[in-house]
């Protein structure tokens, strides 16, 4: 028995049903599996606009090849408007088409008269706890315990890194050979550091700059892991990923941001991303995970360190102080 064929009008609009639906829900479902984030990764409208242009742009071509695939696509076409699928059939969808398209028209032209929408509150504090206010990022100001041990791993050519950007600089050292781990940052505190070692004479100070260059680096790996997605390279919040939200991520860099929140909001922030907020801060335009779940207190402090270096701000002080 011979199977039934389907034509060319058919097959093309199954493959604009198919790229639309695998856009639109297929790979927001797959991110969702690769991420393991708690929501899927939202494809942004500008994005699904040129996947379905360049899927019509390729089906024309392929219609369009040669004369017996326009004449095998233009088949039904015909034979619906002489009325080949009855002529009943035929009034309906040309009244229903025009009629579609009025509907549409209408709805975009339309002055719409809504509810004030809620204000949102940019740094909403209601629920925050009131311990975390006082808190300072232990890795700004690092102890002189931690200077100490810093010191002592310098002076043993035996730095310790977190395990994020461990292979990174053990690859360096293979290929470079340097004299000291530390020359992989060429910044002015580390080499001073790299010049006091070879003296023999090691300031305090200096390992402690040195000490938070090396916090910073490794804060600035674990955002780029984590947040530039979102937030970007330049903490503008103008990541590759800001355009698929509906409120895009903040913007460190502007002055009405975190330079006017405590380091301990921040921290409370990042911690338990949107779900945390309140509801005044409608917790549903805030899409930053919770990342108590995936990231470690130390790690979230790093990455804070990280943010304020990068955006060039200070936080505020707390008001007890």
């Amino acid at each position: 028995m011979k199977k039934p064929r389907i034509g060319s009008f058919l097959s093309v609009v199954l493959t604009l049903l198919a790229v639309y639906a695998l856009v639109k829900w297929g790979i927001p479902a797959v991110s969702r599996e690769v991420t393991t984030l708690p929501f899927p990764l939202p494809v942004p409208g500008t994005l699904m606009f040129f996947y379905m242009v360049l899927t019509i742009v390729a089906l024309f071509l392929f219609v369009t090849f040669s004369e017996e695939g326009l004449s095998d696509f233009l088949k039904p076409v015909k034979k619906f408007l002489r009325g080949g699928y009855t002529k009943s059939l035929r009034a309906v969808v040309l009244t229903a088409i025009p009629a579609l398209i009025g509907w549409q028209v209408y709805e975009i032209t339309v002055p719409k008269v809504e509810v004030p929408s809620s204000l949102r509150i940019q740094h909403p504090s209601s629920n925050f706890p009131k311990s975390f206010e006082a808190k300072k990022n232990p890795f700004s100001s690092p102890t002189e315990a931690e200077v100490d041990a810093f010191i002592e791993q310098a002076k043993a050519n035996e730095v310790v890194f977190i395990p994020q950007v461990r292979d990174d600089v053990e690859r360096w050292v293979d290929e470079i050979g340097p004299d000291h781990v530390l020359e992989f940052f060429p910044v002015a505190p580390m080499m001073k550091l790299l010049a006091q070692l070879q003296s023999g004479d090691v300031d305090k100070e200096t390992a402690k700059a040195a000490l938070i260059e090396k916090y910073l680096f490794e804060g600035r790996a674990l955002y780029a892991m984590n947040c530039r997605a979102c937030h970007g390279d330049s903490v503008a919040g103008d990541g590759p990923m800001a355009d698929g939200f509906k409120l895009r991520p903040i913007n460190f860099a502007d002055n009405g941001t975190i330079e006017t929140i405590v380091e301990g909001y921040t921290f409370w922030r990042v911690t338990n991303g949107g779900p945390g907020l309140p509801n005044e801060a409608t917790p549903w335009d805030s899409a930053m995970p919770e990342w108590k779940l995936s990231l470690t207190e130390e790690q979230r402090w790093r990455i804070i360190l990280a943010e304020y270096n990068l955006a060039q701000k200070t936080p505020r002080m707390p008001e007890s102080h």
